[in-house]
């Protein structure tokens, strides 16, 4: 599958349909919403077995893309360098990622069905989970489209927190209670690669001019604004969920 998938096609499709993001951001907004009214006076769902396989399946599918991506990077990075792996363009033509590249673009609209459990078992829906999800799955369909140089440190650092994401999450929704030092560190993880993401950025200002790294300034304007909200988000919630409210969680 991997050998025989024509990225060419792929690269196509995305840039003649990118623009659904937007509509399909929006209907996603809709639903979520929506859903949350009419459960509103209604008791929430446990859904233990269909989350946990949701997780599962996409904890399987990260762990995958995460192998493939990192094997490409390495090469790069053991060969040619570190500023090569972040202008690399390659990355989504190469035989070994370029089918887990376009898949992960697609996950982007799967992973919205992340919200749907939430509303439906009543948890807690804060901003930056709609907000990330929107503004991921829009960033990520334009990256891919344009090929853009930096999508290839993006996309393997966010598959390798997502493996471990949804592992963690697919053993809560089986039912088993996890130390709160790993939900620390898988937030910890997230701030660390929204850095990475800004340095990456960053660094394309200077190396887009030399020729070597393909980039744009609405790319690149594009992934530091995106980067920089989710710092400053992830940031916000690490503090309030983990720093400011831990004596009050103590003394449940």
């Amino acid at each position: 599958m991997e050998q025989s998938f024509n990225e060419h096609e792929a690269i196509r499709w995305t840039q003649e349909n990118w623009y659904k993001t937007f509509p399909l951001s929006i209907a996603y907004m809709i639903l979520i919403f929506g859903v949350q009214y009419f459960m509103k006076e209604r008791r929430g769902y446990k859904l233990r077995t269909p989350l946990t396989l949701w997780s599962l399946g996409l904890a399987m599918f990260s762990a995958i893309g995460a192998h493939r991506t990192w094997k490409h990077m390495i090469s790069i990075l053991t060969t040619t360098g570190f500023k090569r792996s972040v202008c690399n363009q390659a990355f989504y033509v190469d035989p070994v990622c370029k089918f887990w590249v376009y898949l992960f673009s697609l996950s982007k609209v799967l992973e919205l069905g992340d919200t749907v459990f939430i509303v439906l078992r009543k948890q807690k829906l804060i901003f930056l989970h709609w907000y990330h999800h929107i503004l991921t799955l829009i960033y990520t369909w334009y990256c891919y489209k344009e090929m853009l140089s930096g999508g290839g440190w993006f996309i393997t650092l966010n598959l390798t927190i997502h493996t471990i994401m949804y592992s963690y999450y697919t053993v809560r929704a089986m039912g088993f209670q996890l130390p709160r030092c790993l939900a620390m560190a898988i937030t910890l993880s997230q701030i660390l690669q929204m850095a990475i993401g800004i340095i990456v950025s960053t660094l394309l200002i200077f190396w887009m001019g030399d020729g070597v790294c393909l980039s744009t300034w609405t790319g690149i304007s594009f992934s530091l604004l995106m980067y920089l909200s989710y710092l400053v988000l992830f940031c916000n919630f690490f503090s309030k969920t983990y720093l400011t409210n831990t004596p009050k969680l103590k003394g449940k």
